[in-house]
């Protein structure tokens, strides 16, 4: 008997946040591979924020995701054997909410 997977399709557009974290890296400094992960986010055309401890992106799917695993190869390539990543994903199916507008909606409710 032969089992049929059926379609499956991913959200559109998503926010996500990551951080990629070197395993067995001797040195403690990672600051030139985020430097790097940012250029790379740049020249996807992809919004995104960087913040302390990681990296909010948006967009589609495949792009996002796409996005992080080129990250992976990057570092990889640079001899980090490897990588831990931590990834939050936010998907909407009323509507697109871009960064911006979900941390001013928190916002107004503070200033209230």
């Amino acid at each position: 008997m032969v089992f049929q997977t059926p379609p499956m399709t991913t959200p559109e557009y998503c926010t996500a946040d990551f951080s990629l974290i070197p395993i067995g890296s001797k040195d403690v400094s990672f600051s030139k591979q985020v430097a790097e992960i940012q250029r790379l986010i740049q020249n996807t055309g992809l919004k995104s924020q960087m913040h302390a401890t990681g990296t909010t992106v948006e967009g589609t799917w495949d792009q996002v995701s796409q996005t992080i695993g080129c990250a992976h190869t990057m570092i990889h390539n640079e001899g980090v054997g490897r990588i831990q990543t931590d990834i939050r994903i936010a998907t909407r199916t009323d509507k697109i909410q871009p960064m911006e507008e979900s941390i001013s909606s928190v916002q107004r409710v503070l200033s209230t």
